[in-house]
């Protein structure tokens, strides 16, 4: 079975393909814009869903839980850029310590 990070490690080999054009710290800084505009796509997909949108777009929490997952893909694909090698272990160990309170708090519960 695939894991998430095998995906990432195949879709970036696509992503590079198409990029190798591209000096690698280039590419780098295009997939870390890749994020922030799939968080956008997100946002606006809530403004739309929220009817604050002045272009008459209809949105559902489905488009928006999209966008969501399509900014953390981008983001995976961003730290395996940075570091292909250390992207998982890097990723293990930031989410670990960002999610220390809410293992204490289980544990204390």
């Amino acid at each position: 079975m695939d894991t998430l990070w095998d995906n990432i490690e195949r879709l970036s080999a696509v992503c590079r393909a198409v990029g190798a054009h591209l000096p690698d710290e280039e590419l780098k800084a295009l997939q870390i814009g890749k994020v922030a505009e799939e968080a956008g796509e997100a946002m606006h997909a809530l403004h739309g869903l929220k009817g604050l949108t002045t272009c008459g777009d209809d949105h559902t929490w489905s488009e928006v839980q999209n966008d969501l997952v399509s900014s953390v893909i981008a983001a995976l694909l961003a730290m395996y850029y940075i570091d292909p090698t250390g992207a998982r272990a890097t990723f293990d160990e930031i989410l670990h310590r960002r999610t220390r309170r809410g293992r204490q708090a289980t544990a204390a519960a």
